[in-house]
């Protein structure tokens, strides 16, 4: 009799792990993530989208299959403030480089205005805070590469009135006064003009975004920059070994400072095994690439899109790696481990490179925050890490800002 009343206590509680783990429970926790991801401020921190706005005339409220946001998929994604990014190529600058970030910025206020229902731009912290209130998405701006400013501090000024709210130091190639990861060193990091543009955002209140410098740029601007910084799209080198990425002692650094690394979703800064794949089709997706960049010259929106297809077209071939959605998690998880929920935040990339399965555009978004729910993550640290983490850096800038220019 004991060893049967044994075996039903055992057996329930087996019964009962299996409905924990694949009935109602699991259902319960989808909802939980949901109701936290739409009561959240979700604040992605990079969307190249303003190229299709402006060599497409594309319309952000019209849903389209090309590209990886609009209106409706962000309202669909929860995705509610965005910083869209002003980019030219290294090689547009000096004046072209400037009258293309003007067309930009301009494109970018054009849909805020022609869309009033559903978008309002705002320059600040609490800009966000009050967009999500109103049940608007948060507009804001931010400008990729320092070429940009064509070495005129009184330029950057001028941008900084129409809106942007951090400068990407480089892009590509180095500047005039600040190296690039992905070009051969020029000036040692920071030349002394680099300082002084890195203490003008400072005291704009403009944030300083080291996605795209080289590491030695990066600590140039740890010793100089009084505010936080961010960098707006970059991922983890310890899980995927490529320059662009942040190593774990330039994390430590940037989390003592204050700032917040946002992981970026392209494929091959997620991947060990696409950069390694990458590495040896090097030859033949340069190539390509090169191809597409004559074919459609300075239309970028295109040049994007059709190298996003090239990749698409490699993988079916098995020449490169698939890379899933779940490989963002784990270079959020990558951080947290290393400096906590307090550093960690979403810069996409959307619009701008080849997304992961599973989060081909904004509307996949709530599965981020159940994984994360899923791995455990509190509701208090995950609405860091969808945007409140941005939020307090943006914070911080202003209120530097603001001592600054007392």
């Amino acid at each position: 009799m004991a060893r049967d009343l044994a075996w039903l206590v055992s057996a329930a509680v087996v019964l009962s792990a299996s409905v924990l783990t694949s009935g109602a429970p699991a259902d319960e926790l989808a909802d939980r993530a949901r109701k936290l991801h739409f009561s959240s401020i979700v604040l992605d921190t990079h969307a190249d989208t303003p190229q299709r706005l402006l060599f497409e005339n594309f319309d952000l409220d019209h849903r389209d299959t090309h590209g990886h946001l609009d209106i409706l998929r962000m309202r669909e994604g929860g995705l509610n403030a965005v910083f869209l990014s002003i980019w030219t190529p290294s090689e547009v600058s000096g004046p072209k480089g400037v009258k293309r970030a003007l067309d930009l910025i301009d494109a970018v206020r054009e849909q805020v205005r022609r869309h009033p229902q559903a978008l309002v731009l705002v320059t600040s912290a609490e800009g966000v805070r009050r967009a999500h209130a109103q049940g608007k998405i948060a507009v804001l701006m931010g400008m990729e590469g320092g070429h940009m400013i064509d070495t005129d501090l009184g330029l950057l000024r001028i941008y900084a009135a129409l809106g942007i709210r951090y400068l990407t130091l480089t892009h590509g190639s180095n500047t005039d006064w600040a190296d690039s990861s992905t070009d051969e060193p020029k000036h040692n990091g920071l030349t002394p003009f680099g300082k002084s543009v890195v203490r003008e955002l400072n005291r704009l209140g403009v944030l300083v975004d080291i996605s795209h410098v080289s590491d030695k740029t990066f600590y140039d601007v740890v010793e100089t920059s009084r505010a936080p910084m961010i960098a707006s799209h970059s991922s983890c080198r310890a899980l995927c070994d490529v320059p662009r990425n942040m190593t774990d002692d330039m994390i430590r650094a940037l989390a003592k400072k204050g700032g917040v690394i946002q992981i970026n979703y392209n494929t091959g800064f997620l991947s060990q095994e696409l950069a390694e794949a990458r590495r040896k089709i090097s030859k033949e997706l340069d190539a390509r690439d090169a191809a597409t960049q004559k074919r459609y010259g300075e239309n970028e929106a295109l040049v994007i899109r059709e190298q996003e297809r090239t990749r698409r077209e490699l993988t079916a071939e098995g020449k490169l790696p698939r890379v899933s959605w779940e490989k963002i998690v784990e270079h959020i998880d990558h951080v947290v481990k290393l400096v906590g929920a307090d550093h960690v935040g979403l810069g996409s990339d959307f619009d701008g490179a080849t997304m992961p399965e599973g989060m081909e555009d904004c509307s996949k978004l709530p599965r981020m925050t159940e994984a994360l729910l899923r791995k455990g993550y509190s509701d208090a640290d995950i609405r860091k890490i969808l945007g409140g983490n941005t939020l307090r850096v943006m914070e911080e800038a202003e209120r530097v800002s603001r001592e600054m220019q007392k």
